[in-house]
């Protein structure tokens, strides 16, 4: 085999240092031609970012601000946009050098080439320090501004509380619909939210059409206009009116809509509210759903709603389990008001109970039907609407036959010996609002619902325990709000008796005996006879189990000095 030497290199002496190079149009090696010329000239080797503190974004030239983490490729891009003459070379390589987090400083790494002789294209990278320079975006202006809004949604109900509000809030919290508002705002009959764009308050409306039966109507009112340009500012306002019937309620259907939905009692009991109220009738199990567009095309209104519910006592019943549906089982039922057969020999005397005796209707036994056939027993307590001594200002109600009115409607089983023990729930919602003038805010407090000033704390704090008990006792309700695990309470043990206490005693003073004083024990007694603590608890009272809690997180900032836990 034949050596076949490489052809010849010929070199060349470059024209400035002398070094051996390979001939090119320049005649100059790569250090003597980077000297010579500099690719990098006309791009800023400082710049500044601008950053919002308070929503954690980026300003994305021209106007645009994007959110981007540390090192992110959206920051990279940020900067890179931030420089001028990046067009005239091919990019080639970008990537961050590390610095530290607070220094607000950004080191990026930049690789670039160019043509710079004929045929000579020079390779260069170097570094490009960022400033990040702290500000407020426009929507963080107009949040830290009083009435910058543009578009309002009003949500009313005109009802005399405000449970339902307080089941919308979980519902916002839940689907997390609260995101883009501004701030939020409690009036008389309602809820006011603020929003600086006008499709966020269309999603918001859309929202509520879809879990409570409402009518809406939008307006607006022009701010500024500019008649060379044929444009304008508006505010955007859009009305929500919820229904105003709740879960429990009785109802009285005119007899004409009454006979349209097939024929069904006019006495109903509203027994579940979503984007449609669903009416029962106890009598017969019969029920209908009624959308917000058949209820506004000939409204009604509530008899009574859960403020007038009355206790009664379960003295016998017969259920039915061929007449059943669902869970809901017909049942006939004697029953008489709660405390009919109790002993007048006790000192029981409650300036807050009602004088039955008076009315002549203690020891009266009534007999009705109900749909509790399945969870009432002998000896249960429930709470119903007593028609007999009820007056209604209802012209529906006057037209419908006494015979077919019945003494009493029986809604719901009561628990009144497990409510009259304070015991702390296992369980907390959260809020929207913090505190009392932070709004958009989000903690455990009570939040926007009885921030009022002027209210009734007392009638605000029977709304939120009423409230609470609807969670506890309806699974439907307990699956759209989210529940979170409380604070573990602290268990005090129970103090041992001690005598009186001894006087201080001087140094190597005398030991003496002293004769301790029985204690006098007084016992609480309830009706005269049987002691609070000794009273048994319902069985099947409703608890909630910790499957259905969610961990507390670190942005609900939720701790035992934020505020109390949810108690009866």
């Amino acid at each position: 085999m034949e050596f076949t030497p490489a052809p010849p290199v010929h070199r060349v002496l470059c024209a400035d240092c002398g070094t051996p190079i390979v001939p090119n149009s320049a005649n100059l090696c790569v250090a003597c031609l980077r000297n010579t010329v500099d690719i990098t000239e006309g791009i800023p080797k400082q710049a500044s970012v601008s950053f919002c503190r308070n929503c954690e974004r980026f300003l994305s030239p021209p106007q645009a601000w994007t959110i981007a983490k540390p090192e992110s490729s959206e920051l990279l891009s940020i900067c890179l946009k931030k420089l001028k003459g990046l067009n005239k070379v091919r990019l080639t390589d970008a990537h961050f050098i590390w610095t530290e987090p607070h220094s607000k400083r950004l080191r990026v790494s930049i690789t670039i080439q160019k043509e710079v002789l004929t045929n000579t294209i020079l390779e260069q990278t170097f570094e490009i320090e960022y400033l990040v320079q702290y500000g407020q975006c426009p929507d963080c202006t107009k949040l830290a501004a009083k009435n910058t809004w543009n578009s309002l949604v009003q949500v009313r109900q005109k009802v005399p509380h405000k449970r339902t509000f307080l089941y919308l809030e979980q519902l916002i919290l839940k689907h997390n619909a609260q995101k883009d508002t501004i701030s939020v705002k409690e009036v008389k009959d309602g809820l006011d939210f603020f929003y600086s764009s006008r499709s966020h308050a269309l999603k918001m409306v859309e929202f509520l059409q879809g879990v409570v039966p409402v009518r809406s109507k939008s307006s607006e009112q022009i701010i500024s206009s500019d008649t060379h340009t044929n444009t304008a500012n508006f505010k955007y306002t859009y009305s929500v009116e919820i229904l105003p019937i709740c879960k429990d309620d009785l109802v009285c259907i005119p007899p004409k809509q009454a006979r349209s939905m097939g024929n069904i009692s006019s006495l109903t009991i509203c027994t579940r509210v979503g984007n449609s109220i669903h009416l029962l009738d106890p009598q017969t199990l019969q029920s209908c759903d009624i959308t917000a567009n058949v209820y506004w095309r000939s409204p009604f209104y509530t008899l009574a709603t859960v403020t007038d519910l009355v206790e009664f006592t379960v003295l016998d019943i017969e259920p039915d389990h061929r007449r059943s549906k669902g869970k809901i089982v017909m049942a006939d039922a004697q029953v008489a008001l709660s405390g009919a057969f109790r002993s007048s020999g006790g000192a029981h005397d409650d300036d807050d109970m009602m004088d039955y005796d008076g009315q002549g209707v203690t020891n009266q036994i009534y007999h009705t039907r109900t749909h509790l056939g399945a969870i009432l027993q002998p000896g249960d307590t429930a709470l119903g609407y007593h028609l007999t001594n009820s007056n209604y200002n209802s012209d529906d109600f006057a037209t419908l036959e006494s015979g077919r009115i019945p003494d009493i409607i029986l809604v719901k089983k009561a628990y009144p010996n497990r409510r009259k023990k304070n015991k702390t729930r296992g369980w907390r919602l959260r809020s929207i609002s913090k505190e009392a003038g932070e709004e958009g805010e989000t903690g455990d407090a009570r939040g926007i619902v009885g921030r009022l000033g002027g209210r009734d704390q007392k009638k605000v704090d029977q709304d939120y325990e009423l409230f609470l008990r609807d969670i506890e006792e309806d699974p439907e309700i307990r699956a759209g709000v989210n529940l979170y695990k409380a604070p573990d309470v602290k268990m005090v043990a129970p103090e041992e008796p001690r005598g009186p206490k001894k006087k201080k005693r001087a140094q190597f003073a005398m030991d003496v005996d002293e004769m301790a004083e029985p204690e006098e024990v007084v016992r609480t007694t309830i009706n005269g006879n049987v002691d609070e603590e000794e009273q048994e608890d319902e069985p099947d009272f409703p608890e909630i189990s910790l499957d259905e809690l969610l961990e507390d997180f670190d942005e609900m900032t939720l701790g035992p000095e934020s505020g109390p836990a949810a108690q009866e």
